[in-house]
């Protein structure tokens, strides 16, 4: 068995095994509704060959109780049948709330690099395809495979039981049944692989078009996106093609093998009868046991086409939930002291994103005092968010320790850490839901109070108060309705609320204009007053905005001080800040002291 089907299986019975007693009870109910199924042929067979001849007679009482029976066990197997497919129906479902919580856990506790090389196409099929596909074994699963596997045995004892020589002919019947699942099992399941691999790639061509739709459009690439979703749709039409050539194939030989069946015991029957070697009414019997034989058998194969499907796609899902954590949990977190502030290091930290490639950072120590804010500035490569990634755990370093109050970030719980460090990002992600909800996420415990004044804090409060619902403004697909310094202030305003020691700040003016850029700007200096802060500076007239400048190239410090000071310097931030300066209208700089405005380059240009 090779390993993506060992991994199904494994995961599959992973779920069944909690709810062990239920699937036994669920396969008790199976069981007595395929008795009172193969209770009924006989009782037919009794009918012709005991109840007709004592009623021609002039007793109908022999017909009457047979009757009676017949239609008792009918009832009788009506309601086990509804009491099974209920009680299933409501494992598989718990079984399928398991997975799915099991997965997006297992998602939620990934490191950011696993999400950087998984990419969300494959995740989101692994959420909603390939669980729909277990959801479809499940569903025919517990009542297809029960009920075939339980009639198919007991149908094949009564027909020996009936007639042995009978019996044995379609014992002889049923050996070609082998080698053709085996070859059904082989190219389904080949075939359903083929089909989950373009489904997902499918889901991200979808996903990657849909999320930047601005750039498709104003790049004028609507033709390569249709080009890569028509590929797609193709390649899953070809397989979707075979999997059906298969599934016809493999249901018309077991049609086929079923008639022929029928036929050769018609006849050898017949032939017995005239010999006076087997009565009528055993024949009919016969005949009814060989039609249910062969329909679980073709439910068999309706279940090994959904089982096929299924396995491929727990073969992905176990593959995601086998994947390493890059960031493992430590088993002995150590607490952080308890100090207002917070001292953030990197000693010797050499760290690079694949194990062959280069050295992003190759040694580096820098330190963050409390209280303080420090601007990274320098080339595109040199470090920078590198370093914002390690300082937030969203990687470890390969060699050299990252440490919060001298405590490495690996020692530290995951849910402390996150507390006492946030990333805001460039490109702030507000979620759907209105503008109390964004805000509410830095905590989730804030009334609409706290959210306000966090609102206020960052002069955001006036421009959400305009809105047509103003807090209750339900902002769509990742703020839809906000421009970009409005999303910006709400997730400032997002931080306030959360409060922490620690922040992390890619620059959140590099892609506003003038006006947006000094309410967002003055928000910053509000978020940042009091805290241990990291931002990354992209436009260096932010720097005025922190009390230190390290100015990094190929991974190392090369200036370090305060933003005053390297301006007046002929270094390399004096030389960064001429260039940013040239085509400037005036000579205004673009380093002022700290209780003077600055301004920024859209102001100063003509």
């Amino acid at each position: 068995m090779s390993t993506p089907e060992r991994g199904s299986r494994d995961l599959l019975v992973r779920l069944v095994r909690p709810y062990r007693g239920r699937v036994a009870a669920a396969m008790t109910l199976a069981l007595v509704e395929n008795a009172l199924g193969v209770i009924t042929p006989l009782l037919i067979a009794a009918g012709i060959d005991i109840g007709l001849p004592a009623a021609h007679a002039g007793d109908w009482a022999p017909l009457a109780w047979i009757i009676a029976g017949y239609a008792g066990a009918g009832v009788l197997s009506a309601l086990t049948k509804h009491a099974f497919l209920r009680y299933s129906g409501r494992i598989a479902q718990r079984m399928l709330l398991d997975l799915r919580r099991l997965l997006f856990g297992r998602i939620l506790g990934s490191s950011q690099s696993f999400h950087e090389s998984y990419g969300s196409g494959p995740l989101v099929s692994r959420m909603t395809n390939d669980i729909e596909a277990l959801n479809d074994l499940l569903e025919m699963g517990l009542d297809g495979l029960f009920s075939a596997l339980l009639s198919t045995v007991a149908c094949v004892a009564a027909m020996l039981w009936l007639d042995l020589p009978l019996g044995l002919v379609v014992l002889a019947c049923l050996a070609p049944m082998w080698p053709l699942v085996r070859w059904f099992l082989r190219w389904s399941r080949h075939n359903y692989r083929r089909v989950r691999a373009v489904k997902s790639t499918l889901t991200g061509e979808l996903m990657s078009t849909l999320d930047n739709m601005r750039a498709v459009k104003s790049f004028r690439v609507q033709d390569r996106s249709e080009s890569a979703v028509a590929a797609a749709d193709r390649e899953y039409l070809s397989a979707k093609s075979a999997t059906g050539s298969v599934n016809g194939r493999f249901t018309g030989s077991v049609v086929l093998l079923g008639n022929l069946t029928l036929v050769l015991v018609i006849g050898i029957g017949a032939a017995r009868i005239a010999a006076g070697m087997l009565p009528l009414g055993e024949l009919a019997a016969f005949l009814l046991y060989v039609q249910r034989l062969f329909d679980p058998i073709d439910e068999l194969a309706s279940f090994a086409n959904a089982y096929s499907s299924a396995s491929t796609a727990l073969e992905k899902v176990a593959e995601l939930l086998r994947s390493p954590v890059s960031l493992p949990a430590t088993d002995r977190p150590v607490p952080l002291p308890t100090v207002a502030g917070k001292t953030m290091r990197l000693n010797s930290v050499r760290f690079r994103y694949r194990r062959e490639g280069p050295w992003v950072l190759d040694g580096l120590t820098l330190d963050l005092a409390p209280g303080h804010s420090v601007a990274l500035v320098g080339p595109t490569g040199a470090g920078k968010s590198t370093i914002a990634k390690l300082l937030a755990r969203f990687y470890d370093p390969d060699e050299g320790a990252v440490t919060m109050d001298g405590i490495d970030l690996r020692s530290v719980a995951d849910p402390e850490l996150r507390r006492a460090v946030v990333l805001v990002p460039q490109e702030p992600f507000l979620f759907s839901g209105t503008v109390a909800d964004n805000i509410g996420f830095g905590d989730p415990a804030a009334d609409r109070d706290a959210i306000i004044r966090a609102a206020r804090t960052v002069g955001a409060h006036e421009f959400i108060a305009a809105l047509p619902e103003g807090y209750d403004t339900d902002l769509h697909r990742r703020g839809a309705r906000l421009s970009a310094g409005q999303r910006q202030l709400v997730s400032l305003a997002r931080v306030v609320l959360a409060d922490p020691p620690v922040l992390i700040l890619d620059e959140a003016t590099a892609a506003l204009d003038a006006a947006a850029e000094r309410t967002v700007r003055a928000a910053t200096a509000t978020v940042l007053s009091g805290r241990t802060a990291l931002v990354i500076a992209h436009r260096l007239s932010t720097v005025a905005e922190t009390d230190r400048v390290v100015v990094l190239d190929g991974g190392r410090v090369v200036e370090d001080g305060p933003p005053a000071q390297l301006a007046a310097e002929d270094g390399r931030f004096a030389m960064l800040l001429r260039s940013a300066s040239t085509g400037a209208a005036d000579a205004t700089p673009l380093i002022a002291p700290r209780n003077e405005p600055v301004r920024t380059e859209q102001e100063t240009a003509p």
